[in-house]
């Protein structure tokens, strides 16, 4: 044991008279709770236990036994109440002259209320709204209001007050004067005490019955167990026990008391019918405040000296069970197990098609949704919401369910969604206006989500201003003459005036009826009266000429018109006035042709 677990022990010994021996086991592993036989058990409950030297309190899952939490809460805890809806556990800090509230959701302390000098044991009312402390070094009760976390009312007892209990309707408290060997009732209406009752030597815990008849109290130098008429408040009944009981607790239904008995490191089980001791049960080194299970089947007690739990089963009462914990495991109550809440974490992303994007091109959002569980999720929905730069809403489809729009947002029912599963929704838009556009999409379900703040995302993108490439066509006709095989050679030329760069363009060139070509470029072809050439990509300010022959032999006489126009290019051209040239040329004979 350290000095300091060596010094709180020594204090201890002077405060209670408790006969206090040194040492305790380390931790060295939990052992776990033998398996039930098979059959339908509600979640059992968590133990929370007060280690007054290590100055926490552990959450164990009493369906294993190894702890889920460790707490640490102020210095020297000494006792644990937990509200009757199971919500919050009371730890009192009999060196810190404080108690500790844990939030049994999270297993964290959520306030720390200042008291009395030296709380002992605590009590909560039935409905949970206020709290009650004993405090031995200055011989008082606080009176604590639990929403407020105030104290809101000082009632002076005994000396040194050690343990209290509530009467079932929560208008009696009683509290073990240490020091005084009485019992004070107070009246928790007036907060006055009504009555004080001579007990046995020592008394310090105290529990009430059921059905708040009876108050019993250990005293630990008398080695006894005194029974307190409610009604009268007048001792009705001695029971004997083992040597200095430093614990009591009741089993639910009331038909038995538990007294740890600390120097004889056993419990005595009495039978509260007869008040008669009907076993005794080996424990570890040090038994002090153990607790009885909601349903009644097992008595966790502390063994403090040997830093052990000893769980006994009610029914045989045999020790079935004893693990480490802690240094010095104090006190012991218990929470009912948490309900498990269904819970889903969904999460969100988004993406786009292109970024950026030219202002009149198509755009695609697609938002997953992913549920990354535990649970399914149902009732999902998600919106993704359109804001910054003006655009229209082409389409929208989802993977599951279905969308609705309602510019600038659409809303989609996803239904169910399982674990590890994800659902899609793309969103197809398209941009009239430059600047940034962003889609915000937000998805929700009926169940708790435990990580909330991954369920909105967003992509943005940037509209810009679409390229323009001015095609600018020109024809020209060079005549090749002869009596053989006269022919006209035309050049078909698509300039690009900018300002950007174009990725195609398509000149068409119609002949004079009666005319065909031959010979064309690469990228022409030939239909009737027509030639239809295709260029590539052309830089800003480049030129790239194509070109085809008419044989003279099948034209008339007289002039020959040819004409070129632009039918397509990419990107946009703005500029339709120089999409058309056309050449004439005069012939004369097919051995006289003349072209500009």
């Amino acid at each position: 044991m350290s000095s300091r677990s060596a010094l709180r022990l020594s204090r201890l010994r002077l405060r209670f008279s408790a006969l206090v021996a040194a040492g305790a086991l380390a931790i060295t592993g939990l052992v776990a709770l033998p398996a039930p036989a098979a059959q339908a058990l509600a979640p059992a409950p968590v133990a929370y236990v007060a280690d007054l030297s290590d100055n926490t309190v552990t959450a164990l899952d009493t369906a294993t036994n190894t702890a889920v939490a460790t707490i640490p809460v102020g210095s020297s805890p000494i006792g644990v109440a937990v509200s009757p809806d199971g919500a919050s556990v009371y730890a009192a800090n009999n060196g810190s002259s404080s108690v500790s509230v844990i939030d049994t959701a999270t297993n964290t302390v959520t306030a720390t209320i200042a008291v009395g000098a030296g709380p002992i044991k605590l009590a909560v009312s039935p409905d949970g709204g206020t709290l009650y402390t004993a405090n031995s070094s200055a011989n008082t009760v606080s009176v604590v209001d639990t929403t407020t976390n105030t104290v809101t009312g000082t009632v002076a007892v005994g000396a040194l007050p050690f343990g209290i209990a509530l009467s079932p309707d929560g208008t009696r408290a009683y509290v073990s004067n240490n020091n005084g060997n009485t019992v004070s009732v107070i009246d928790t209406t007036s907060n006055t005490v009504t009555a004080t009752v001579g007990v046995g030597l020592k008394p310090n815990v105290m529990k009430v019955t059921p059905d708040g008849t009876r108050a019993y109290v250990g005293n630990q130098n008398s080695h006894t167990v005194s029974v307190i008429d409610t009604a009268t408040s007048t001792v009705t009944a001695t029971v004997t026990v083992g040597t200095g009981p430093f614990g009591l607790s009741l089993s639910p239904d009331g038909t038995r008391a538990y007294a740890s008995n600390n120097s004889a490191s056993s419990v005595s089980v009495i039978d509260t019918a007869t008040n008669t001791v009907v076993a005794t049960v080996g424990v570890g080194n040090g038994p002090f405040e153990s607790a009885v299970t909601p349903d009644g089947t097992s008595v966790y007690v502390p063994n403090g000296y040997a830093g052990t739990i000893s769980v006994i089963d009610t029914a045989t009462n045999t020790v079935t069970a004893s693990f480490p914990l802690g240094s010095f495991p104090y006190a012991v109550a218990f929470a009912p197990a948490a309900t498990a809440v269904p819970a889903a974490d969904l999460s969100v992303a988004v993406t786009d098609s292109a970024d950026p994007v030219n202002a009149g091109d198509p755009l695609t959002y697609t938002a997953t949704v992913n549920n990354n569980g535990p649970d399914t999720a149902t009732g999902t929905t998600a919106t993704i919401t359109l804001s910054g730069a003006a655009r229209t809403i082409t389409s929208t489809s989802a993977s599951q369910g279905s969308c609705a729009v309602t510019a600038p947002t659409v809303t989609c029912a996803l239904g169910t969604v399982a674990d590890g599963a994800a659902a899609t929704i793309t969103v197809n838009v398209t941009p009239t206006a430059v600047g940034t556009l962003t889609a915000t999409t937000t998805a929700n379900a009926t169940e708790t989500d435990p990580a909330p703040g991954n369920n909105t995302a967003a992509q943005s993108t940037t509209v810009a201003t679409p390229p323009t490439a001015d095609i600018d066509v020109n024809l020209t006709a060079q005549p090749r003459l002869g009596i053989l095989a006269p022919y006209l050679t035309y050049t078909l030329t698509a300039r690009n005036t900018g300002p950007d760069a174009a990725t195609s363009a398509t000149v068409k060139a119609t002949l004079p009826p009666g005319t065909s070509a031959n010979n064309l470029s690469t990228g022409c072809t030939t239909a009737g009266t027509t030639v239809t050439c295709t260029y590539g990509a052309i830089a800003n300010s480049a030129s790239v000429n194509k070109t085809f022959r008419v044989p003279l032999g099948l034209l008339a006489l007289g002039p020959v018109t040819v004409t070129g126009q632009r039918t397509a290019s990419a990107p946009t051209d703005t500029n339709t006035a120089n999409d058309t040239a056309a050449v004439t040329c005069n012939a004369l004979s097919i051995v006289l042709v003349t072209c500009p």
